[in-house]
């Protein structure tokens, strides 16, 4: 696949995965929603079909919608360093498209919220506690439990008798959905676990440009965490799933 295809295909998928994940955020946050105060299983699932939603439209170019697993997959000698670029760049393109997408359509619901200035959590993470290494390892490990499955997920193998034995395969992207869920539910307390770059950076450039009503500062100086966070755990995942036999 060529450079501006895979560019193309992934940014269509992040941009709908942001798309419903900052939604159903906003969805939950926002006063004047149907599905305000909806809660943390809320959030989980809609960030967990978000992916699924994203990863199945950019399944054409391998559905990393996520720069973690571009490099867990660089990592594990399992990607050409020369298509990295591209994929990174419909990453954060869509990442952003889908951040402003989700304030187009809750544009009424943050010009009428009674707090406009609590509204970046919409768009990106924060720590509940705030502590930059105690939150990078967080993510380290979050954004480990993630790739590190996605890299030694069985396929679909055939036996001996010409019957296909699917393993996770056979959930096709709802697999992803479910570890997603899983890692929201378990680990995404402390810091609303981005376990992407992208997720995290595109909204949060987004969130300081967009007109927003009363908005907030972008808090860039936590911003780093959840890009390095990410990233160091996708390279441990991958430089773990190299070293093991399989």
């Amino acid at each position: 696949m060529g450079f501006w295809q895979i560019v193309l295909w992934e940014l269509l998928g992040t941009a709908v995965l942001i798309l419903i994940g900052t939604g159903v955020v906003a969805n939950t946050h926002l006063r004047e929603s149907a599905g305000f105060d909806g809660g943390w299983l809320l959030v989980t699932l809609g960030w967990g079909f978000g992916v699924f939603a994203g990863a199945s439209i950019a399944a054409p170019s391998g559905a990393h919608i996520n720069p973690a697993v571009t490099i867990g997959l660089l990592s594990a000698g399992k990607l050409p360093l020369a298509q990295v670029p591209a994929y990174l760049i419909g990453q954060f393109t869509g990442a952003f498209l889908g951040a402003v997408l989700c304030w187009l359509a809750y544009k009424l619901q943050f010009d009428t919220h009674d707090e406009p200035g609590d509204t970046l959590g919409i768009f990106a993470t924060g720590p509940t506690v705030r502590n930059p290494p105690w939150n990078l390892l967080t993510e380290v490990i979050a954004t480990f439990v993630l790739v590190f499955w996605i890299l030694t997920s069985p396929g679909a193998k055939v036996d001996g008798s010409g019957v296909p034995q699917f393993g996770n395969a056979a959930l096709g992207y709802a697999g992803v959905a479910f570890v997603v869920i899983a890692v929201g539910a378990a680990l995404g307390g402390p810091t609303g676990y981005a376990i992407n770059p992208a997720r995290d950076l595109g909204p949060r450039v987004a969130y300081a440009v967009l007109p927003i009503r009363g908005k907030g500062g972008a808090d860039w100086g936590y911003a780093w965490v959840p890009v390095a966070g990410p990233v160091l755990g996708a390279m441990l995942a991958g430089l773990l799933a190299r070293a093991l036999p399989m």
